[in-house]
């Protein structure tokens, strides 16, 4: 098997690349433009854990889906089975600054590649990484089906949801074989250091105080499903090797499946400082902050139904024991804070 892994120097991305590497012996064409987030030192880091037979299984090549994939693009890659879409612009107070970016990243990026597949005549499956913001903010009540009605708050997540239905037009009108997997703050080793977690690391290690998203009279913290990059990748991977039949059975009227990958728990914010602080024997230092004033765009809750996913068989290894490694990690191997 060869697998097509778009912004493999991505977090999320180096993170499926090491699960793919360790859990699969197929071959992985990563395909990366190593912008402010994609990272040759984090392909470095993970290859280096690897024999040289291994690294062998690895190819990369430079390209930057805002262009179209060309010929010499194309030959470079080769025959692929899988295709998993990573490449994206993520972070959401770059995408109210620079919005424009995020529709050509996001969307044109993603029609691009979609271009391309529809071309492949040996694929398999397309996997499109989605996000949970596209269903806007969650209510204590609520928590998000996969089909459910989208409501973006703002340009990262309006695009993203533009990219994911033009996945759905083009295995409908195409028959591109494909779908769509909504997560939601993922973290772990090697993350960008302006994300909540490695930012409350280097805060609560440095005493400095962190900024916690709260309700207007600050009397609740935001709350999130976080979830670590290595679950989504064995998440990712177990959808590659469901059945396909099933898998891309779809009780609705499109051709298109999707699917929710949940952390196991929902954590707020301020409880989330609170663990890393714990786990560094640290005190806390925090300030509890109107979300929607200092942040403008940013929802206060964002919440997913797992259910598909756990009916299927899969679920996420404890989140407490993910942040545990994860903040040990960070503090021994701290440049990746600072960068």
């Amino acid at each position: 098997m060869r697998v097509l892994l778009t912004g493999a120097g991505g977090f999320v991305g180096h993170h499926t690349l090491e699960h793919f590497l360790k859990t699969t012996d197929w071959d992985i064409v990563c395909v990366d433009r190593l912008d402010y987030s994609g990272n040759l030192n984090r392909l470095h880091e993970v290859l280096s854990h690897y024999s040289e037979q291994d690294r062998r299984r690895v190819s990369f090549v430079f390209h930057d889906l805002r262009a179209p994939i060309n010929p010499q693009v194309r030959k470079a890659i080769g025959t692929v089975q899988y295709i998993v879409h990573l490449a994206a612009g993520s972070h959401v107070d770059r995408s109210i600054e620079y919005p424009l970016d995020f529709v050509m990243d996001n969307v044109v990026g993603t029609a691009h590649l979609l271009e391309y597949a529809r071309t492949c005549t040996d694929l398999d499956l397309l996997v499109y990484f989605s996000t949970d913001e596209i269903f806007g903010p969650a209510d204590a009540l609520t928590a998000f089906r996969e089909n459910d009605r989208y409501n973006s708050t703002n340009p990262y997540s309006a695009t993203k949801a533009g990219g994911e239905e033009l996945v759905v037009a083009y295995a409908n009108t195409y028959h591109v074989p494909a779908i769509v997997t909504h997560t939601m703050n993922v973290f772990g080793p090697r993350q960008h250091p302006e994300k909540y977690i490695p930012s409350c690391i280097r805060k609560i290690r440095d005493g400095e105080t962190i900024a916690v998203h709260a309700n207007p009279s600050k009397t609740k913290a935001g709350s999130r499903h976080y979830i670590h990059a290595s679950d989504v990748a064995s998440a990712v991977l177990f959808l590659l090797r469901f059945n396909r039949s099933e898998l891309l059975r779809q009780p609705s009227a499109t051709l298109c499946q999707k699917f929710n990958i949940v952390g196991s728990q929902e954590i707020d914010n301020l409880e989330l400082a609170q663990i890393i602080a714990h786990i560094q024997q640290k005190p806390l230092c925090y300030e509890l902050i109107d979300y929607h004033t200092a942040r403008p765009g940013h929802d206060l809750r964002y919440a997913l139904d797992g259910s598909k996913m756990r009916n299927m068989g899969w679920q996420p290894a404890p989140i407490h024991d993910r942040l545990i490694h994860t903040v040990q990690w960070s503090l021994l191997h701290h440049r990746w804070l600072e960068i």
